[in-house]
């Protein structure tokens, strides 16, 4: 049965398009059949993924607005079989005020989704950074949503009014909808501020925190300038390795299947293992673990 993920936090550079465009390069790997649906109008998962948006002649907003078939609008990947997208435009921009005049226009994601019930194992939305029509519909569709948290100052706050949103979904339009993780990202655990945002997360939603954060990483932040997931650019980088973990995580969760992928399984673009810098970002202050985690590259864990 096909899970419906929404990505979501109306706070904007909180990792919600690198989640999404990740996750789902993640889900692929493991040979998941998965969509990933770009419900932002900036388009970066669309372009993240090597989509050129001036090439795209059906999107997203073709089929909320005009009824498309979503299959029309949908793009294989053609470097990852299991992977395709279907991608937005500027065009939706203009969405939310076509759909304010509409009869049940909570619910027009929802239908276009329900076109592509049972093609995939999971659908990913990446949402726009607020909590406007679009995000409404996205949660009216979804099961799961995931919650990306940068570990700074301003993190926690505005997610209240994010749950207080879930909350209004479930009571009027989408009873199932459940929170299926919490993602701490630019995790960096030599800084007090990150392991105190990592246990005010732990302590708020237990153990819906995803175990492994997302680091601060040069690789990752330069992967979608190459119009590639991280797998693909440098799959041996501290980023990759994280999503991975993350990816089999949620399978976890979601379904209780798990097959471990390693990164040496997979071919990427990249030339030489990450520096060492990058990698040492994650590690604890101690010079002989940093020594011996520069060795070995472990993903990183939350830790208190």
């Amino acid at each position: 049965m096909t899970r419906i993920i929404a990505i979501a936090n109306q706070k904007g550079g909180v990792g919600k398009t690198t989640t999404a465009v990740n996750l789902a390069a993640s889900l692929a790997i493991a040979e998941r059949s998965t969509l990933l649906v770009d419900a932002d109008p900036q388009g970066n998962a669309t372009s993240g993924l090597g989509i050129a948006k001036d090439r795209v002649t059906v999107s997203l907003y073709d089929a909320l607005i005009d009824a498309r078939p979503a299959r029309d609008a949908v793009i294989r990947h053609e470097s990852l079989p299991h992977l395709d997208v279907l991608p937005a435009t500027q065009d939706l921009v203009g969405a939310e005020l076509e759909l304010v005049g509409r009869d049940g226009r909570e619910f027009a994601l929802r239908g276009v989704l329900q076109g592509l019930d049972g093609a995939y194992d999971f659908v990913l939305v990446d949402c726009p950074p607020s909590l406007g029509l679009i995000t409404l519909n996205v949660l009216t569709a979804a099961q799961g949503v995931i919650i990306p948290i940068q570990c700074e100052y301003y993190a926690l706050e505005g997610i209240s009014q994010l749950l207080n949103t879930v909350r209004l979904v479930q009571q009027n339009f989408n009873p199932a909808l459940a929170i299926d993780g919490v993602l701490l990202t630019m995790y960096d655990s030599r800084l007090n501020l990150c392991r105190q945002v990592a246990d005010d997360a732990k302590e708020y939603f237990g153990t819906k925190v995803f175990r492994t954060p997302v680091p601060r990483n040069v690789r990752l932040a330069e992967a979608p300038s190459f119009g590639k997931p991280i797998l693909l650019y440098d799959v041996q980088s501290v980023g990759a390795k994280s999503y991975l973990a993350i990816a089999q995580e949620l399978m976890q969760r979601v379904d209780g299947t798990a097959p471990e992928v390693l990164p040496e399984d997979i071919e990427s673009d990249a030339e030489a293992p990450e520096e060492t810098a990058g990698m040492a970002e994650l590690q604890p202050e101690s010079q002989h673990a940093v020594e011996a985690a520069v060795e070995s590259e472990p993903t990183p864990e939350v830790t208190s």
